[in-house]
């Protein structure tokens, strides 16, 4: 008598009963959880904060600097450009380039906000800033684009790194408000659309100026 599908069911799951299951391998908690970063970190940073949708520009000099920013702000038709901390308005003062300094009714003209962050994170492409800086809470949130000034010597490998910087640069006394951006705000809860700027800015734009030291001959 021929066996029926059924049957023929039956028997494989009788026959892989009698046959332990193999086990998955056991965990390696020796070995790092993460794969290697390459040698250097800026070269990490900038394909991870690309990959996770952020503009990315490399400066060699505050020149440089001025220059890329300059021509951002022309192709992008940026007329408000608003920057509130002191050593960022010296410098753009310095570079010949235009933006609002105060608050007066800033809401509602708020093309992009330019800031400084607190570290730079190489692993995931993140930008930590915090409420310690004069740009606080709101400049990095608002805007429909946050710019970001920050220095290759900013970046550390990794989020745990990035927050004991943190602790250092503030004598352990950490700020009241510490965020990680990594990419712009984007949702895609509803019918799985994917929307930019709800809950932040629209795009996040980084300048990383080079500030190593030149090699002496």
């Amino acid at each position: 008598m021929s066996e029926t599908s059924r049957d023929i069911i039956l028997r494989r799951i009788r026959e892989s009963l009698q046959m332990p299951a193999p086990q998955p391998a056991a965990p390696d908690f020796s070995r790092p959880l993460h794969p290697a970063l390459h040698d250097d970190l800026a070269v990490t940073f900038a394909e991870s904060f690309v990959r996770a949708g952020g503009t990315f520009y490399y400066c060699v000099s505050e020149e440089h600097f001025y220059d890329q920013l300059f021509t951002y702000k022309k192709d992008k038709a940026l007329d408000n450009l608003y920057v509130w901390e002191p050593e960022l308005k010296k410098m753009l003062h310095t570079g010949g380039i235009g933006f609002i300094g105060d608050e007066t009714d800033w809401l509602p003209k708020a093309d992009a906000g330019l800031t400084t962050c607190e570290a730079l994170v190489a692993r995931t492409g993140s930008v930590l800033v915090s409420a310690a800086s004069a740009s606080g809470r709101r400049l990095s949130i608002y805007p429909d684009q946050h710019l970001v000034l920050a220095r290759a010597s900013q970046i550390v490998p990794d989020i745990g790194d990035a927050l004991k910087r943190v602790q250092q640069t503030h004598d352990n006394k950490l700020p009241s408000m510490i965020s990680l951006t990594t990419g712009p705000s984007r949702t895609a809860d509803i019918e799985k659309t994917l929307v930019l700027g709800a809950h932040g800015p629209r795009s996040i734009v980084l300048f990383l100026l080079d500030d190593a030291p030149e090699a002496t001959a």
